[in-house]
């Protein structure tokens, strides 16, 4: 789906998923317009996917099928027309693919035809990191604005993926203190915070879960629970914690009608699309609790993604240094031009990054 070019060419991620609908699509490549200009890039939004479950398919079935797409795509995708990343069960080997067999058709060489790709088909340093480095960066200008300081300050993050452990590690980095994680089978609360964030990634990996992981040492067992004075939970207890920070990093809509009262935490990051139902946004705004909207929040993979654009069309190759610092850049601008609208409209900071982004359109 392609939505909108008024600031440059169309640019979203493409999804492998059953569920996947035109609806969905038409929804998210809007999403897109808004963000890309929220961040100030200059590209439109677009979006796409197929309705298929990858984990069904082998690895020679999935390439097929992906080479198929690109070769239906080849005609209206194009450095200065579409430029497709990765989304929900895509990664940088299927953008490689798609980069190579667009090759293959246009018969030229076309590195900027699609972001996210791995490093060695042209990707960006930084890339895979970029979302969560956003956000931590993103809640930071938050803080600097708010006079707050992150020391002692405690966050509990629901999803513990890609975004969410970078988060986890970036956001340990700025002083605040992670006491609870969770993926879709459960998670651990440490009130007294979780220290050894790479150690529970290892046991993850090894244990399939987050739930069970209390790490002493190089030592992860639910025997050590006790010890450190925690306790597993739900994901859907990880929102309502006594915390000063709360991230929905996993699914759509966690935050309803029916938690958001519960909230506790004075500070909402959406690093998830869409975690926060209109009617809970009503809610949270009535309890005063500031919602950092995804829109923002989460915009440093589209950041990253226009970086990697911009140095296969110049034939560039930035370090990871260089990537966080245009990136936080990036997001410094945009976390306080959406401040300072929210504050001359008196609106809440997702209408405020609203406002911002079609400010821009119009510009365009």
């Amino acid at each position: 789906m392609q939505h909108n070019t008024a600031r440059g060419p169309y640019k979203g991620g493409l999804r492998y998923h059953p569920k996947v609908d035109m609806d969905e699509v038409k929804a998210l490549s809007f999403w897109m317009t808004m963000k890309n200009a929220i961040v100030d890039v200059p590209f439109g939004g677009g979006k796409g996917g197929i309705a298929v479950d990858p984990k069904k398919l082998s690895a020679a079935e999935l390439e097929r099928l992906t080479r198929e797409f690109a070769r239906k795509l080849a005609p209206v995708i194009g450095p200065e027309i579409d430029v497709p990343a990765p989304d929900v069960n895509t990664n940088g080997t299927i953008m490689g693919w798609i980069r190579d067999e667009y090759e293959k058709e246009v018969g030229k060489d076309s590195p900027a035809v699609i972001t996210g790709k791995s490093l060695k088909d042209g990707g960006s340093e930084g890339r895979t990191e970029a979302t969560g480095q956003g956000g931590r960066y993103a809640l930071d200008a938050f803080m600097r604005l708010r006079e707050r300081s992150p020391r002692g300050m405690t966050v509990a993050i629901q999803g513990f993926g890609n975004v969410g452990s970078y988060l986890a590690r970036y956001l340990q980095e700025s002083g605040f203190t992670i006491v609870a994680l969770s993926d879709s089978k459960g998670g651990i609360y440490v009130p007294n915070g979780i220290t050894d964030l790479g150690a529970i990634e290892q046991c993850k990996e090894k244990s399939g879960k987050v739930a069970g992981c209390y790490c002493v040492g190089s030592v992860c067992d639910i025997s050590n629970m006790e010890q450190m004075g925690g306790k597993d939970i739900s994901p859907e207890d990880v929102l309502t914690l006594p915390v000063d920070v709360v991230v929905p990093a996993a699914l759509e809509n966690a935050i309803t009608e029916k938690n958001a009262g519960d909230i506790k935490a004075s500070i909402v990051l959406e690093m998830a699309n869409g975690p926060t139902t209109r009617e809970a946004d009503e809610i949270l705004r009535e309890k005063d609790v500031m919602v950092i909207p995804d829109v923002l929040a989460n915009a440093g993979g589209v950041a990253v993604s226009y970086f990697e654009w911009y140095q296969n069309m110049h034939n560039e190759k930035w370090t990871k240094a260089d990537v966080f610092s245009k990136l936080k850049e990036k997001m410094d601008s945009a976390s306080e031009e959406v401040d300072e609208a929210s504050k001359k409209y008196k609106v809440s900071l997702r209408d405020a990054a609203y406002i911002v982004a079609l400010e821009r359109l119009a510009k365009a």
